[in-house]
């Protein structure tokens, strides 16, 4: 297999639940999307730092108006990853952008149904 690179985009999604009359905010983490790179694992470097400064969640793209740009706040960490955080309006949420090399792939295999 060759070096096939990618950059992984997640979401930080939040939901609340409330239990025993208390309010609880879940934050759970979503592979939102997985982008194949035509290049090397620098040229991957740099379309996720494209990513990080640039991608919209849908969260906050569903409740845009033309022209709108979120605030943004992008870090990044020592091992490579970007994490951001965007704001817009009312509405707040955190991005991961990372870099990945393809190590293994499978596909998906189905038993044959017994008669």
């Amino acid at each position: 297999m060759t070096d096939q690179w990618y950059v992984l985009i997640e979401e930080d999604t939040r939901e609340t639940e409330r239990a025993d009359g208390v309010e609880l905010k879940l934050h759970r983490w979503m592979l939102a999307g997985t982008h194949h790179i035509n290049g090397d694992q620098e040229q991957a470097t740099a379309a996720a730092k494209d990513a990080a400064l640039h991608y919209l969640p849908g969260v906050l793209a569903r409740h845009a108006q033309p022209g709108d740009e979120p605030a943004r706040h992008a870090f990044l960490t020592p091992d490579g990853a970007w994490v951001v955080l965007l704001k817009q309006r009312n509405r707040e949420c955190h991005i991961r952008v990372s870099v990945g090399r393809l190590m293994h792939s499978q596909e998906e295999k189905q038993a044959h149904r017994k008669r």
